[in-house]
Parts: structure tokens; C-alpha cells; sequence
């Protein structure tokens, strides 16, 4: 009787063999993210809203006319990443339906820059749904409203040369409060993105 050896199959040497490729190419992708994330210290933008003021407001029939003017400023912290906001639209919502609407002109943010948007969005004779425009007129003999201000961008990342695909950023600021009879009191509302 031959003595035999017994030899793993051919075909577990070839799983074994791509297996550690694979294991070594995602350590290595791992590591080189890790560099990129170690020199770039990437830092999430700040947007606020400074300033906000209703003018030209009148409410008829459940129809709303306002003019809702804000300043938004935008802060980026990074010493390596700029932005270019290739489109911005901006809304304001109250009770989840957009009242006012507006789109904003592109630009381009360099990094550490704080840039100020002027934003005026404008309701013309828009229809109030279910009990928002009693609700608007209870909050308008209060003195105060409180919205939603939204912007939607579609957003490119830059590094260096290199210039990330398009993106879209939400911003959202909740709740921002804006008195009718005294706008210089506004107070400062930071705002959430989801990316």
C-alpha cells in the first residue's frame, strides 16, 4: 500500500491567498484615510442666523404676505477645506408647510472665512393649511413668531487641487423666533446640517 500525504485542495490555498490580498488592501485603504483625516482635521461648518425680521406682513383670508429677512453667517473653521455652493434654495416653513421661498446666488467659501448671506424670502399671498393661520395670528398678537429656516445646497468640497462630487447639505434652524415690534432684539439661533 503507497503512503499517502494528505494535501489541502488547491482551490483553499486560492480562497487563503485572496483572502489575505483583500485583508491587506483594507488595511491599507484604512491607513491611507487615516493620514488623509490626520492632515486635513476636518471640522464641521458653523451656521447661525444673527439677525431676522418680518416686514410687510398681512394676513387675509388665510392668505399670508410677509417679507422674512435674515443674515445668516457662515463659519468654516478648516484651514485646509473650502466649499463651493454651487445652489442654495431657502425656505421658511411654519407648522411644516413652507411659506416663503427664495434662491440664493452661488459662491464660493475659502477656508477659515465667515461669510454673511442676506437672505429675503418672500410669501405672496400664500394659503395657510388646516389651523396654521389662526395659529400665525395668535403668535402675530403675541409679538413673536416661531419658523423654520431652511436651505438645501448642492455643495463641492475642496482640498488642495482636488474637488469632491456634488453633495447636498441641509441646513435647518430651529426654532428661530422673530419679533414683529422689536427685530434688534433678535437672539442668535444655531442651525443643523445633515450632509
Amino acid at each position: 500500500m503507497a503512503n499517502q500525504t494528505s494535501q489541502p485542495p488547491r482551490h483553499s490555498k486560492i480562497l487563503r491567498y485572496i483572502a489575505i490580498v483583500l485583508l491587506v488592501l483594507i488595511v491599507l485603504v484604512g491607513l491611507a484615510v487615516l493620514i488623509t483625516w490626520l492632515i486635513i482635521k476636518p471640522r464641521r461648518f458653523v451656521y447661525t442666523i444673527e439677525e431676522g425680521s418680518i416686514k410687510n406682513y398681512n394676513l387675509t383670508k388665510n392668505h399670508l404676505n410677509a417679507t422674512f429677512e435674515f443674515a445668516l453667517r457662515s463659519y468654516n473653521p478648516n484651514s485646509k477645506i473650502s466649499i463651493y455652493y454651487d445652489s442654495i434654495e431657502a425656505s421658511v416653513e411654519y407648522d411644516d408647510q413652507t411659506i416663503a421661498f427664495e434662491v440664493v446666488d452661488p459662491f464660493f467659501q475659502a477656508h477659515r472665512n465667515v461669510t454673511r448671506l442676506d437672505l429675503k424670502l418672500t410669501a405672496q399671498y400664500v394659503p395657510l393649511s388646516g389651523s396654521n393661520s389662526k395659529d400665525i395670528a395668535l403668535e402675530r398678537s403675541s409679538g413673536e413668531i416661531e419658523i423654520v429656516v431652511m436651505l438645501k445646497a448642492r455643495i463641492r468640497y475642496k482640498v488642495g487641487m482636488w474637488k469632491s462630487k456634488d453633495r447636498i447639505l441641509i441646513i435647518w434652524c430651529s426654532p428661530v423666533r422673530v419679533r414683529f415690534a422689536r427685530p434688534n432684539n433678535f437672539e442668535r439661533t444655531y442651525c443643523d446640517t445633515e450632509l
